[in-house]
């Protein structure tokens, strides 16, 4: 009688688990969970010019004493922070990105170990330049306001609000998707039928890089900057039905 009753329990049981599959299986439709119908992706790309710049910049001070080489750096980094206002970027477009104060050593081969020489502070910001235009001339008046203390470290370009473009890259995509569409059901001999499933996603521009640069020497020609252009682009997938 209780081998009757196990065979019994794992005939339920097997039954249950056949019935929730197929509920399972009777749930899922639409063409996010099948590959009926023809599937297509359109691309839409907008150059436009980039309308913002971040200027990575700092300075970094040397010195035997922790002391002298803050003083040193914090002298510099207020005549860099005004020669940046003088040029108009506001207050609220100047973001502190990294502070340190580290070790300078060097390795001594009579006791195999490294030596303390000296610290290094360095004080890294980044600016927000809305008038593309300035680029170079705050760079400029950068390098001279921290002397040979300034370090640039990267000029970076971008967007600042790309969905201002969605609207002609999205057309270019569409655009491009039913083309590929009716291309392909010509090739294989069959009708389109109605669209039934639609979706986009925007790829916001990379940044475009300026250049990097160790160290800025003041009193050199005007530093020349081009922003060039920023690629937007905006990708749909379509889904037809087959006729």
């Amino acid at each position: 009688m209780r081998k009757y009753w196990l065979r019994l329990t794992g005939v339920v049981l097997a039954l249950a688990v056949i019935g929730l599959a197929g509920c399972a299986g009777g749930a899922s439709t639409g063409p996010t969970n099948s590959q009926e119908g023809l599937w297509v992706s359109g691309e839409g790309k907008v150059f436009v010019a980039p309308d913002i710049a971040t200027l990575s910049l700092g300075v970094s001070a040397q010195s035997t004493s922790v002391a002298d080489a803050q003083s040193q750096a914090a002298g510099a980094m207020d005549k860099v922070m005004k020669a940046l206002t003088d040029d108009g970027v506001a207050d609220e477009d100047i973001q502190t990105q990294q502070f340190s104060i580290v070790q300078v050593t060097r390795w001594d081969d009579k006791t195999q170990q490294e030596i303390v020489i000296g610290y290094r502070v360095t004080n890294v910001v980044t600016a927000k330049i809305r008038d593309t235009d300035l680029v170079g001339l705050i760079i400029d008046d950068v390098a001279e306001a921290g002397g040979d203390l300034t370090r640039i470290n990267s000029v970076d370009f971008s967007v600042e609000d790309p969905s201002l473009y969605n609207a002609e890259a999205r057309q270019k995509a569409v655009a491009d998707a039913r083309a590929k569409a009716s291309q392909l059901a010509e090739l294989f001999g069959v009708k389109l039928g109605d669209l039934i499933y639609v979706t986009e996603s925007a790829q916001y521009p990379p940044i475009i890089r300026g250049g990097t640069f160790e160290q800025v020497t003041p009193g050199v020609a005007p530093t020349p900057i081009s922003p060039g252009q920023v690629e937007l682009t905006l990708n749909v997938q379509a889904v037809y039905a087959i006729r």
